[in-house]
């Protein structure tokens, strides 16, 4: 079979050329090579039929994709096999035998091989992570504290120091795979012989075979009970994750160990409620407190502060206690506290409550209730409007 020129080259295209690119190039060569406006000239024709077969790969994404990974060969079973078939080394693909090339490296790219790299089974690997939850209460969430936790992790075996080999002995290479881990295989398919890999059956895929256990893991990892110190920061919220560092199993082949990972969850608190790093909390008042003013006693997260509320304090009222709230993560400064003002209406009054209520009520007129003589203002209005548009 004659060589194929580089459909790209054919159209005067770089690979990776849009599809305006090659929708142009194909279009002015095929105007410069038609046979229309070469007759009796072979070698147009021949050009013609260059392009047009460039084009019908390169303009189609799927023939496209296969050309750009294995070239004509995806485009072509036969290519390179000559009359041979599959007589050749690898079949259709026997063109490719002499040059060393092994199809199962550019499978193995598709089929999940990683494109032909074939990692290490003996290089270090870093130790997974571990994770675990940690219940505290508002407050230590507020300021922070050390908590020490058990946790069970895998620890690199000390008899035989992670090799899994009885001490004195060490693991032999696999002569099966030599030390890789996995072995080739050929089998036949549409496209001919193709060679591929799979994890060597003698060592499991480890490269290694391990002659006389270690007695006392069996693996190089053990599993122990391990106490950790969890510094947990002031200022953090319900839900987030601490992670320290090199704190989860051991890795293998000499890897570093994984992290711990903690997740907190804060427990609700009967007085206070976080808002971002402000707190919130409710302060229920008198009647009498709300009307002529009073000095309260507020608790925070830092313990109890004094407060005065002016005459005439409203229900839902908010103060603002600067500074009072929770400590900003990773940064400088607080956040707020603050205080909605609840007023309680008494209840359960005896007959002498219940007159001298109402003789109070007598003493106090319009001027003393400015949202009650506002509002009836505007009923009467609306009544006025009403009579005055609609009957």
């Amino acid at each position: 079979m004659a060589e194929k020129r580089d459909y790209y080259e054919v159209l005067g295209l770089q690979k990776g050329a849009s599809e305006d690119e090659i929708k142009k190039a194909y279009r002015k060569l095929a105007k410069q090579y038609h046979p229309d406006l070469n007759p009796d000239n072979p070698e147009a024709e021949a050009k013609f039929k260059e392009v047009n077969e460039a084009n019908d790969v390169l303009s189609d994404p799927q023939k496209r994709a296969r050309y750009d990974q294995f070239g004509h060969a995806g485009i072509d079973p036969s290519y390179g096999g000559g009359a041979g078939g599959y007589g050749g080394g690898f079949g259709g693909f026997g063109g490719f035998s002499g040059d060393g090339i092994d199809l199962g490296d550019i499978f193995d790219s598709i089929f999940g091989g990683g494109g032909g790299q074939r990692s290490n089974p003996n290089a270090p690997r870093r130790g997974s992570d571990i994770s675990i939850s940690l219940d505290i209460s508002f407050m230590e969430a507020c300021k922070g504290l050390s908590h020490e936790v058990e946790i069970n992790r895998a620890e690199t075996c000390e008899a035989c120091h992670g090799s899994g080999a009885k001490a004195g002995t060490s693991p032999k290479t696999c002569p099966e795979c030599k030390g890789s881990g996995q072995v080739r295989f050929q089998q036949r398919s549409i496209l001919g012989m193709m060679t591929s890999t799979r994890p060597c059956s003698r060592c499991g895929g480890k490269g290694k075979i391990i002659e006389t256990p270690c007695p006392e893991c069996n693996s190089g990892r053990v599993q122990r009970r391990k106490k950790v110190i969890v510094n947990v920061p002031a200022g953090i919220d319900n839900g987030q994750t601490l992670c320290v560092r090199g704190e989860g199993n051991s890795g293998t082949n000499g890897g570093s160990k994984g992290d711990l990972n903690v997740r907190i969850t804060v427990r609700k608190d009967p007085i206070f409620e976080r808002k971002g790093f402000d707190v919130w909390c409710e302060i229920p008042v008198t009647y009498t407190q709300a009307v002529l003013g009073d000095e309260l006693t507020v608790p925070t997260i830092d313990g109890n502060v004094k407060y005065s509320i002016p005459e005439g304090t409203q229900p839902g009222t908010v103060f603002r206690l600067k500074g009072k709230g929770i400590k900003r993560l990773q940064r400088e400064g607080r956040g707020d506290q603050m205080v909605r003002v609840v007023i309680e209406v008494p209840r359960k009054l005896n007959k002498k409550q219940k007159e001298a209520l109402q003789n109070y009520e007598k003493e106090l007129g319009p001027q003393n209730y400015e949202k009650r003589s506002g509002f009836f203002e505007k009923i009467k209005q609306f009544g006025e409007d009403i009579k005055k548009n609609f009957s």
